[in-house]
């Protein structure tokens, strides 16, 4: 029976026809691609893109130079130099971070006690050469001007589960 199938089929191009059908299926269907410089994707609420420090409402930096980031990073690429101030507190002289070494892994994020190291929303950050991706502190604190709303959403958002 199966030799009689296998002519009728290759004669009638069955495999043919149906590939075709296939194709006019999909071609009916409504388009999946995106034009990716105009149009963007969601992104995951949970997404670790370019890093940013946080800033108080009143304007003064969240982090208060306890280098838990620095400690927990398992690509040693966060740096962070203090100095006590005249009240009495500390705030980071130096906060650098080698962007060629992280492994996005938000280690840092999860570590800071008080949100002031967090990985934005921002994936379109290339460089053409490696200094421009050694961030200090002056650029980290733009990104977390620039993101703080968005910033401030999702750590509200994700509240419970910390």
């Amino acid at each position: 029976m199966a030799l009689v199938t296998r002519p009728l089929r290759a004669l009638l191009l069955s495999e043919l026809v149906s590939g075709l059908v296939l194709t006019l299926r999909y071609m009916l269907r409504p388009k999946v691609t995106l034009n990716y410089p105009f149009e963007k994707g969601p992104l995951s609420p949970r997404f670790r893109g370019e890093h940013a420090l946080r800033r108080y409402p009143n304007g003064e930096e969240r982090c208060i130079a306890c280098k838990l980031c620095e400690a927990i990073c398992p690509a040693q690429a966060i740096t962070i130099e203090a100095e006590p101030r005249a009240d009495g507190s500390r705030r980071t002289t130096r906060y650098d971070i080698d962007m060629t070494k992280c492994i996005y892994c938000g280690f840092c994020e999860e570590a800071c006690p008080v949100d002031a190291i967090v990985e934005g929303p921002n994936f379109e950050f290339a460089a053409e050469t490696r200094e421009e991706l050694m961030y200090n502190k002056e650029r980290l604190l733009d990104n977390g001007d620039r993101w703080e709303s968005h910033l401030a959403a999702r750590l509200s958002a994700d509240a419970p589960y910390r």
